[in-house]
Protein backbone atom coordinates (compact mmCIF):
# COMPACT_ATOMS: atom_id res chain seq x y z
CA UNK A 1 0.00 0.00 0.00
CA UNK A 2 1.40 3.47 0.85
CA UNK A 3 1.46 6.77 3.41
CA UNK A 4 0.50 10.07 3.21
CA UNK A 5 0.08 13.62 4.81
CA UNK A 6 -1.83 16.22 4.09
CA UNK A 7 -1.06 19.66 5.94
CA UNK A 8 -2.53 22.81 6.25
CA UNK A 9 -1.81 25.92 8.25
CA UNK A 10 0.96 28.48 9.02
CA UNK A 11 3.54 28.39 6.08
CA UNK A 12 5.81 25.69 7.18
CA UNK A 13 9.73 24.65 5.21
CA UNK A 14 8.85 21.02 3.29
CA UNK A 15 11.33 19.41 5.01
CA UNK A 16 10.16 19.86 8.23
CA UNK A 17 7.18 17.71 7.23
CA UNK A 18 9.00 15.12 5.04
CA UNK A 19 12.87 14.46 7.28
CA UNK A 20 13.04 16.01 10.15
CA UNK A 21 10.29 14.21 12.48
CA UNK A 22 11.21 11.05 14.18
CA UNK A 23 8.60 8.81 12.07
CA UNK A 24 8.82 11.39 8.97
CA UNK A 25 7.14 10.29 5.77
CA UNK A 26 10.77 9.32 4.20
CA UNK A 27 11.60 7.49 7.18
CA UNK A 28 7.91 5.61 6.75
CA UNK A 29 9.27 4.68 3.04
CA UNK A 30 12.24 2.62 4.86
CA UNK A 31 10.79 1.60 7.90
CA UNK A 32 6.77 2.12 7.62
CA UNK A 33 5.18 1.12 11.38
CA UNK A 34 1.62 0.55 10.73
CA UNK A 35 1.09 0.05 6.61
CA UNK A 36 1.17 -3.26 5.06
CA UNK A 37 4.03 -3.35 3.91
CA UNK A 38 7.09 -1.90 5.85
CA UNK A 39 9.04 -0.40 2.79
CA UNK A 40 6.99 2.24 0.48
CA UNK A 41 9.89 2.55 -2.36
CA UNK A 42 7.53 2.72 -5.35
CA UNK A 43 8.07 6.79 -6.07
CA UNK A 44 6.66 9.59 -4.38
CA UNK A 45 4.88 12.59 -5.01
CA UNK A 46 4.45 16.28 -2.96
CA UNK A 47 2.22 19.16 -3.83
CA UNK A 48 1.95 22.17 -2.64
CA UNK A 49 0.31 25.71 -3.19
CA UNK A 50 2.11 28.48 -3.76
CA UNK A 51 1.59 31.89 -5.91
CA UNK A 52 -0.04 30.08 -8.90
CA UNK A 53 -3.94 28.97 -8.94
CA UNK A 54 -2.80 25.63 -9.73
CA UNK A 55 -0.28 23.78 -6.75
CA UNK A 56 2.67 22.66 -7.67
CA UNK A 57 3.45 19.14 -8.27
CA UNK A 58 7.31 16.99 -7.58
CA UNK A 59 7.24 13.15 -7.93
CA UNK A 60 9.51 10.88 -8.86
CA UNK A 61 9.76 6.99 -9.37
CA UNK A 62 12.75 7.31 -7.30
CA UNK A 63 12.26 5.67 -3.59
CA UNK A 64 11.66 8.55 -1.39
CA UNK A 65 15.00 8.17 0.47
CA UNK A 66 17.29 8.31 -2.41
CA UNK A 67 16.26 10.82 -4.31
CA UNK A 68 18.63 14.16 -3.75
CA UNK A 69 16.49 16.36 -5.85
CA UNK A 70 13.71 15.91 -3.20
CA UNK A 71 16.10 16.89 -0.19
CA UNK A 72 17.37 19.89 -2.22
CA UNK A 73 13.38 20.81 -2.77
CA UNK A 74 12.25 20.07 0.91
CA UNK A 75 14.85 22.27 2.22
CA UNK A 76 14.20 25.43 0.49
CA UNK A 77 10.08 25.17 -0.51
CA UNK A 78 7.62 26.23 1.95
CA UNK A 79 3.88 26.22 1.68
CA UNK A 80 0.59 26.50 3.95
CA UNK A 81 -0.96 23.60 2.56
CA UNK A 82 1.24 20.44 1.47
CA UNK A 83 0.15 16.60 0.30
CA UNK A 84 2.87 14.00 0.30
CA UNK A 85 2.34 10.49 -0.38
CA UNK A 86 4.68 7.30 -1.02
CA UNK A 87 4.05 4.68 -3.11
CA UNK A 88 3.91 1.09 -2.68
CA UNK A 89 2.26 -0.04 -6.19
CA UNK A 90 -0.42 -2.50 -5.95
CA UNK A 91 -0.03 -3.78 -9.35
CA UNK A 92 0.23 -0.67 -11.52
CA UNK A 93 3.58 0.15 -13.21
CA UNK A 94 6.12 2.44 -11.52
CA UNK A 95 6.30 5.49 -13.70
CA UNK A 96 5.65 8.96 -13.12
CA UNK A 97 2.25 9.25 -13.80
CA UNK A 98 1.07 6.96 -11.58
CA UNK A 99 2.79 8.92 -8.55
CA UNK A 100 0.02 10.62 -6.36
CA UNK A 101 -0.90 12.94 -5.61
CA UNK A 102 -3.05 13.92 -8.64
CA UNK A 103 -4.21 17.11 -9.98
CA UNK A 104 -6.94 18.36 -12.06
CA UNK A 105 -7.18 22.37 -11.64
CA UNK A 106 -7.08 23.60 -8.46
CA UNK A 107 -7.67 20.33 -6.94
CA UNK A 108 -5.04 17.54 -5.37
CA UNK A 109 -6.23 13.78 -4.67
CA UNK A 110 -4.28 10.82 -3.00
CA UNK A 111 -5.08 7.33 -1.54
CA UNK A 112 -4.24 4.43 0.24
CA UNK A 113 -5.45 1.31 -0.50
CA UNK A 114 -6.85 -0.37 -3.31
CA UNK A 115 -9.88 -1.10 -5.86
CA UNK A 116 -9.75 -5.29 -5.39
CA UNK A 117 -8.86 -7.03 -8.66
CA UNK A 118 -8.72 -4.02 -10.28
CA UNK A 119 -8.25 -5.22 -13.97
CA UNK A 120 -11.66 -7.24 -13.82
CA UNK A 121 -13.60 -4.02 -13.07
CA UNK A 122 -11.14 -2.00 -14.74
CA UNK A 123 -13.48 -1.33 -17.79
CA UNK A 124 -16.67 -1.09 -16.48
CA UNK A 125 -15.23 1.83 -14.05
CA UNK A 126 -13.38 3.56 -16.70
CA UNK A 127 -16.63 3.72 -19.02
CA UNK A 128 -18.22 5.69 -15.99
CA UNK A 129 -15.91 8.73 -16.34
CA UNK A 130 -17.48 11.40 -17.90
CA UNK A 131 -16.42 11.84 -21.70
CA UNK A 132 -14.77 15.20 -21.38
CA UNK A 133 -12.64 14.34 -18.10
CA UNK A 134 -10.89 10.67 -19.51
CA UNK A 135 -8.63 12.23 -22.04
CA UNK A 136 -7.49 13.82 -18.66
CA UNK A 137 -6.61 10.46 -17.29
CA UNK A 138 -2.49 10.09 -18.11
CA UNK A 139 -1.47 7.20 -15.55
CA UNK A 140 -2.72 3.13 -14.93
CA UNK A 141 -3.76 3.35 -11.21
CA UNK A 142 -7.12 2.27 -9.70
CA UNK A 143 -6.46 5.60 -7.58
CA UNK A 144 -6.31 8.08 -9.92
CA UNK A 145 -9.82 6.44 -12.05
CA UNK A 146 -11.11 6.70 -8.38
CA UNK A 147 -10.17 10.92 -8.53
CA UNK A 148 -11.81 10.79 -12.25
CA UNK A 149 -14.96 8.79 -10.73
CA UNK A 150 -14.88 11.02 -8.10
CA UNK A 151 -14.83 14.29 -10.25
CA UNK A 152 -17.79 12.95 -12.20
CA UNK A 153 -19.97 12.66 -9.55
CA UNK A 154 -18.99 16.43 -8.41
CA UNK A 155 -16.00 16.19 -6.33
CA UNK A 156 -15.73 20.36 -7.39
CA UNK A 157 -19.17 20.82 -6.01
CA UNK A 158 -20.02 18.47 -2.89
CA UNK A 159 -16.24 16.28 -2.29
CA UNK A 160 -18.68 14.17 0.06
CA UNK A 161 -21.39 13.12 -2.12
CA UNK A 162 -19.23 13.00 -4.46
CA UNK A 163 -16.83 10.48 -3.12
CA UNK A 164 -19.67 8.55 -1.64
CA UNK A 165 -20.94 8.16 -5.00
CA UNK A 166 -17.64 6.77 -6.41
CA UNK A 167 -17.32 4.42 -3.48
CA UNK A 168 -20.56 3.01 -4.12
CA UNK A 169 -20.06 2.70 -7.73
CA UNK A 170 -16.78 0.86 -6.91
CA UNK A 171 -18.72 -1.52 -5.17
CA UNK A 172 -21.68 -2.16 -7.13
CA UNK A 173 -19.46 -2.88 -9.70
CA UNK A 174 -17.00 -5.30 -8.08
CA UNK A 175 -19.77 -7.04 -6.45
CA UNK A 176 -21.64 -7.41 -9.81
CA UNK A 177 -18.00 -9.42 -10.66
CA UNK A 178 -18.24 -11.49 -7.75
CA UNK A 179 -15.73 -9.66 -5.73
CA UNK A 180 -15.14 -9.64 -2.12
CA UNK A 181 -14.96 -6.29 -0.31
CA UNK A 182 -13.93 -4.05 -3.33
CA UNK A 183 -12.48 -1.25 -2.29
CA UNK A 184 -9.72 0.09 0.31
CA UNK A 185 -9.16 3.37 1.12
CA UNK A 186 -7.70 6.14 2.95
CA UNK A 187 -8.39 9.33 0.70
CA UNK A 188 -7.30 12.87 1.24
CA UNK A 189 -8.18 15.30 -1.94
CA UNK A 190 -8.27 19.12 -1.29
CA UNK A 191 -9.27 22.48 -3.21
CA UNK A 192 -6.05 24.43 -1.45
CA UNK A 193 -8.56 26.00 0.84
CA UNK A 194 -10.17 22.75 2.55
CA UNK A 195 -9.08 19.87 2.81
CA UNK A 196 -11.04 16.28 3.01
CA UNK A 197 -10.23 13.22 4.01
CA UNK A 198 -11.90 9.25 4.25
CA UNK A 199 -11.28 6.44 6.14
CA UNK A 200 -13.41 3.70 4.88
CA UNK A 201 -13.03 0.18 3.38
CA UNK A 202 -15.81 -3.05 2.85
CA UNK A 203 -14.30 -4.69 5.32
CA UNK A 204 -14.63 -1.94 8.06
CA UNK A 205 -10.93 -2.98 8.49
CA UNK A 206 -9.52 0.10 7.02
CA UNK A 207 -5.78 0.95 6.93
CA UNK A 208 -4.31 3.40 9.64
CA UNK A 209 -5.61 7.27 9.87
CA UNK A 210 -4.86 10.33 12.36
CA UNK A 211 -5.24 13.86 12.50
CA UNK A 212 -2.77 16.02 14.89
CA UNK A 213 -4.09 17.33 18.36
CA UNK A 214 -5.27 21.23 18.31
CA UNK A 215 -2.41 23.16 18.51
CA UNK A 216 -2.79 25.71 21.48
CA UNK A 217 -3.82 22.49 23.57
CA UNK A 218 0.07 20.75 23.00
CA UNK A 219 1.51 24.17 23.27
CA UNK A 220 0.19 24.16 27.33
CA UNK A 221 1.28 20.25 27.44
CA UNK A 222 4.89 20.71 26.40
CA UNK A 223 5.47 24.30 26.85
CA UNK A 224 9.31 23.52 26.09
CA UNK A 225 8.95 22.09 23.15
CA UNK A 226 10.18 24.91 20.46
CA UNK A 227 8.26 23.45 17.12
CA UNK A 228 5.01 23.28 18.84
CA UNK A 229 5.83 27.22 18.95
CA UNK A 230 6.54 27.98 15.50
CA UNK A 231 3.26 26.50 14.15
CA UNK A 232 0.24 28.51 14.06
CA UNK A 233 -3.29 27.82 15.98
CA UNK A 234 -4.62 26.87 12.92
CA UNK A 235 -2.03 23.99 12.04
CA UNK A 236 -3.80 20.17 11.54
CA UNK A 237 -2.48 17.34 9.90
CA UNK A 238 -4.19 13.97 8.80
CA UNK A 239 -1.46 11.23 8.56
CA UNK A 240 -0.98 7.43 7.16
CA UNK A 241 0.97 7.64 10.63
CA UNK A 242 1.84 9.74 13.38
CA UNK A 243 5.25 11.38 12.49
CA UNK A 244 6.36 11.35 16.27
CA UNK A 245 6.06 9.95 19.47
CA UNK A 246 4.66 13.18 21.28
CA UNK A 247 2.27 11.74 23.59
CA UNK A 248 -1.36 13.07 22.71
CA UNK A 249 -0.53 14.32 20.05
CA UNK A 250 -2.03 12.16 17.80
CA UNK A 251 -5.59 10.82 17.93
CA UNK A 252 -7.03 8.01 15.66
CA UNK A 253 -9.88 8.81 12.92
CA UNK A 254 -12.91 6.51 13.18
CA UNK A 255 -13.74 3.60 10.78
CA UNK A 256 -15.73 5.14 8.00
CA UNK A 257 -15.47 8.66 8.45
CA UNK A 258 -15.19 11.98 6.81
CA UNK A 259 -12.92 14.58 8.48
CA UNK A 260 -12.86 17.94 6.77
CA UNK A 261 -10.06 20.58 7.94
CA UNK A 262 -10.83 23.97 7.43
CA UNK A 263 -8.82 27.25 8.92
CA UNK A 264 -7.81 24.98 11.94
CA UNK A 265 -11.26 23.26 12.87
CA UNK A 266 -11.69 19.64 12.15
CA UNK A 267 -15.31 18.16 11.67
CA UNK A 268 -15.87 14.47 11.49
CA UNK A 269 -19.30 12.77 9.59
CA UNK A 270 -20.35 9.05 9.47
CA UNK A 271 -19.04 8.37 5.57
CA UNK A 272 -20.96 5.26 3.79
CA UNK A 273 -21.30 4.43 0.36
CA UNK A 274 -23.91 6.22 -1.57
CA UNK A 275 -26.01 3.43 -3.51
CA UNK A 276 -27.60 3.96 -6.54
Amino acid sequence: MCRWLAYSGSPVNLEELLFKPANSLVMQSKHSRLGVETTNGDGFGVGWYGTRAEPGLFSSTEPAWNDRNLRELAAHASAGRVFAHIRASTGSAVQQTNCHPFRHGRWLWMHNGLIKDFPAVKRDLALAVEPALFPQIEGSTDSELFFFLALTFGLERDPRAAVAAAVGLVEETGRSHGIENPIQMTVATTDGDTTWTFRYSSERRSRSLFHSADMSTLRVQYPDNPVLHELSDDTRLVVSEPLGDLQGAWQEIPESTCVVVHEGDADFFPFLPATA
